[in-house]
């Protein structure tokens, strides 16, 4: 695959996250529970990503990386998938796209306890000013939020995006040993068997009938378009572009969020957003500049 053509693929990725903030809360909660939503979304994304793997060569998985493999399930499916439709279903969108590109900083920050990097006081400035527009968010946002907005949905949005660095530090090992088709068929079911137990009451709640086009749309757009393909398009990235280059397309999230969410009527900008935007985007910019630095010099 081509730069340009890896760039592309990315940037749909993030195009397709970018809307489903507003389009799965068409869906979650009036018509699919956020627990069942996820049974729904990992079991459908389980059965693609199988069959997605009869076209790449079979790797069995090696007994030391099984434990790896369920970490992977554990915070980059289960607790990430759980904790952001029950955030996404108590908070706006808006609010979900802002509060998720924290992300790069808690990267930052388990890298530092974890993998040993260093950490100067532009990063840690970087990390002040990320949290800080996340506390914003928390305590004032449903104040000024034209749609239903609340404290509990922010936290979980920020657990969520907590969980998913937890598994980037994790699953970097296992990009060197493994095809990424593979990685994601496994991490996927065992991550579908971890969030059965909780969402398989509410997934056995569906009212199916009461769907009308619209939800049926929406709901397919979930399940087929920001799991499978999302994920497989961020991993046709990931086989040209380095991890580093894909991470940034994350930044885009929140303002593609925040254009759906206009868009479709789902929420409303408040300056309140703006001034939190700017400190999390401030933030992150701190955050990953001395990194860029680091990078342009060994280049």
């Amino acid at each position: 695959m081509k730069r340009w053509q890896a760039h592309l693929a990315v940037f749909f990725a993030n195009l397709i996250y970018g809307a489903n903030y507003s389009i799965a809360k068409t869906v979650t909660p009036l018509y699919i529970k956020p627990f069942g939503f996820i049974v729904l979304r990992t079991l459908s994304a389980t059965i693609l990503f199988w069959a997605a793997g009869n076209f790449f060569p079979a790797e069995e998985l090696k007994r030391k990386d099984i434990k790896r493999f369920l970490g992977c399930a554990l915070f980059g499916i289960a607790i990430n998938q759980l904790m952001f439709f029950k955030g996404l279903s108590l908070t706006s969108p808006i609010n979900a796209g802002l509060m998720m590109i924290s992300n790069p900083i808690f990267v930052l920050l388990l890298a530092f306890f974890f993998l040993k990097e260093n950490i100067t006081w532009m990063r840690i400035i970087g990390i002040a000013s990320g949290i800080t527009g996340c506390i914003i968010l928390i305590l004032y946002g449903g104040r000024f939020s034209t749609v239903q907005s609340s404290s509990l949905g922010d936290v979980c949005i920020l657990i969520n995006a907590f969980s998913y660095a937890v598994y980037l530090i994790i699953v970097k090992p296992l990009m060197g040993k493994y095809h990424p088709v593979t990685i994601m068929k496994w991490t996927f079911l065992f991550g579908a068997m971890m969030v059965l137990p909780f969402g398989f009451k509410e997934f056995d709640d569906i009212q199916w009938s009461q769907f009308d086009n619209a939800i049926w749309m929406a709901t397919a757009f979930v399940v087929i378009g920001s799991t499978f393909f999302a994920y497989l398009f961020n991993t046709m990235g990931l086989v040209t572009l380095s991890t580093s280059v894909v991470s940034i397309y994350i930044y885009l999230q929140p303002l593609l969020a925040a254009f759906f969410a206009i868009v479709l009527g789902k929420d409303t900008p408040h300056i309140l957003h703006l001034i939190a935007a700017l400190f999390i985007f401030t933030g992150v910019y701190l955050s990953i500049k001395p990194a860029s630095r680091e990078l342009r010099k060994s280049a």
